[in-house]
């Protein structure tokens, strides 16, 4: 039963953290670090994040600098975020990248909290299915008579509670992107 439960924590947490991972790689006209992380670079021919071949900052909160470790890889950068689907223009020195990011328009805000919303409902449906999955084992666990019915129920009541605390997380991070991406 307890092993149940902690893999039901694990699982939920990890739904939580993917749901995380979703919402920093989604451009909301502020400048982040975590608009870069699904790109990936040549380098030397392995497919790599360009964090880990550049130091990534954010001097303010509209530009994006990348400064390669090595000079000859900033070709290779560029045309990664070029050919990403950010519709981001680098702008390239010799020593560094720039990348601008514009303020969205109203309706592309709009399209944001929408495909957001969406993300966080795929999150709620992932952690429904955790609990399902955990109900379904203590069922087995029940039939199987290794654990008594008050057992069972405070197992499930215990599943419950932990499945309406990650729910409210997702919803709280939710809440917290759309406020990101609307106010400007």
């Amino acid at each position: 039963m307890q092993t149940v439960l902690k893999d039901v924590d694990a699982r939920m947490n990890a739904a939580l953290e993917a749901l995380g991972r979703e919402f920093a790689s989604v451009r909301t006209g502020r400048a982040a670090v975590g608009l870069l992380e699904p790109i990936r670079v040549d380098y030397y021919g392995t497919p790599t994040p360009i964090s880990q071949m550049a130091s990534v900052s954010t001097p303010d909160a509209r530009t994006l600098v990348i400064q390669p470790w090595e000079a000859g890889q900033i070709g290779a950068i560029e045309k990664a975020i070029q050919k990403s689907d950010l519709g981001l223009t680098p702008v390239n020195d010799g020593k560094l990248i720039r990348l601008s990011i514009p303020t969205p328009t109203e309706e592309r805000r709009k399209q944001l909290v929408k495909t957001i919303a969406k993300m966080a409902e795929d999150a709620r449906v992932a952690v429904r299915n955790v609990r399902r999955e955990a109900n379904d084992k203590l069922k087995a666990v029940a039939r199987d008579k290794k654990v008594s019915e008050d057992e069972e129920r405070r197992a499930h009541d215990q599943v419950q509670k932990t499945t309406d605390r990650f729910i409210a997380k997702v919803d709280e991070l939710l809440k917290k992107k759309e406020q990101e991406i609307l106010t400007f």
